[in-house]
């Protein structure tokens, strides 16, 4: 039975989320805890965090064994952007772009 859990707003670019997410897709529970707690990205704690919350739901609300879980898929989806302005020399003004991404961690059992 599919469990997921989802981090939505988060203040981290999309592309830079995915890096990471590729990384642990497939995997078991326990080796994809074990590979982002060394991998040394900002995305690997936001996708921690997100694998944490799944994991307990699977756990409190179906009852499922958590040695039994795997990832089943890792999404990531772009959230809105902030636009910000910098002012720059002879009245000009740079756009500055800051990203937000959705996070939506998928575990099944094995």
């Amino acid at each position: 039975m599919e469990v997921k859990a989802t981090a939505k707003y988060m203040r981290i670019s999309a592309q830079k989320t995915r890096l990471v997410a590729r990384n642990i897709s497939g995997k078991t529970v326990e080796d994809a805890i074990n590979i982002l707690k060394f991998t040394p990205k900002k995305a690997a704690k936001v996708i921690l965090k997100v694998l944490d919350s799944a994991i307990a739901n699977a756990e409190a609300n179906t009852g499922l064994d958590v040695d039994n879980l795997f990832v089943k898929r890792v999404m990531v989806n772009e959230g809105p952007t902030w636009k910000r302005i910098q002012p720059r020399a002879m009245g000009r003004a740079y756009r500055i772009f800051k990203r937000t991404s959705h996070v939506t961690v998928i575990v099944d059992e094995l």
